[in-house]
This record gives structure tokens, sequence and C-alpha cells, in this order.
């Protein structure tokens, strides 16, 4: 069954939805996370969701009022993709010396609504019209950022011998 084309007040509306969703898995991440990393990882990603709840609101209350939006600047405090795989390529390996089992599990689920706030961003990027898509662009390069910093935490507490798909290590060396 195809999914029902979005006017853009109502991919707006189920935007802020994900949004609240993903803050609110943030938030309770960092109370259920037991350690001071896993904490701020979780909050400064809950304080950027909540960023971006703010900004649909004012974006939707735009829409109400006039019939259009604009598209300000969207604050971003996580670094984007790049940033992110230089960073991670850094990572002190002192990371696998302490017990990560509940911020695993904590983001696994981030991994999840990540995934699925992205999937939904860029179908809106492809259903809306030039003034919708271009907002919607903003968030699904975000998210997408999102995505990869949750996903290297997740490669660096597991351990694959992988960093974003180059070997961190070679077992023939010497």
């Amino acid at each position: 069954m195809t999914e029902q084309k979005l006017t853009l007040d109502q991919a707006i509306q189920t935007a802020i939805e994900y949004e609240t969703n993903v803050r609110d898995l943030y938030r309770t991440a960092v109370e259920q996370a037991t350690e001071q990393t896993g904490k701020k990882l979780f909050g400064r990603l809950a304080d950027e969701e909540q960023g971006h709840l703010d900004y649909l609101v004012s974006r939707f209350d735009e829409w109400e009022r006039t019939g259009k939006i604009s598209s300000p600047e969207l604050a971003r405090l996580v670094p984007n993709s790049e940033q992110i795989k230089a960073g991670m390529a850094k990572l002190d390996k002192s990371m696998k010396e302490y017990d990560w089992h509940i911020e695993l599990g904590l983001l696994k689920k981030a991994l999840q609504v990540e995934s699925e706030t992205g999937g939904f961003y860029k179908r809106m990027t492809q259903e809306l019209d030039a003034e919708g898509a271009s907002m919607f662009a903003k968030f699904l390069e975000i998210e997408d950022a999102h995505y990869d910093l949750v996903q290297a935490q997740l490669d660096a507490l597991n351990g694959p011998g992988f960093w974003f798909d180059f070997m961190e290590f070679d077992l023939e060396a010497g």
C-alpha cells in the first residue's frame, strides 16, 4: 500500500511528532545512561532535537498565519557527518574498559528512531514543493549526521574493527 502524500502543514505536524519522539528518547537516555560520556552525548542530542521542535512549531505557526513558510538557518549543535568521521578516527581506545551495556541498548534505540526520522525527511524532500522540500532537506542533513554519530558510537563500543567501513586494524600485520 502506498503512503498518501502529505500537505506541507501535515508534513510539519508529522515532523513535530517525530522530533518529539526522538527528543523524548534522548531525554530518557540521559536519565538511564550510567556513564558521563553517554549522558553528555544524549543530552546534546536531546537539546538539538528540542531546537528542531522549536523551529518546526515556529514554521507551523507561520504557515497558519501567512500560508507560507520561510526557512531561516537551522541551528546545529552536533557536528556534521564529515566532522564525526574525523573525530571517531581519533577515538580513545579506553572506551573498551567500561561496561557499556545500558548505553548500547539506548544507542540501538536511537539508531532506529534516527533512521525512521531521516526516512520521513527524505520522503518529504521528494514529495513536497520546493518551499517544503528545502526546509526538510536541512533536517535530513542533520538527521543523517545524528545517525552517523549514533552508528559511530555503536561501532566504537562494539569494536567491530571497522570505522566507517575502513579497517581499524589489520589482523595479518606483524
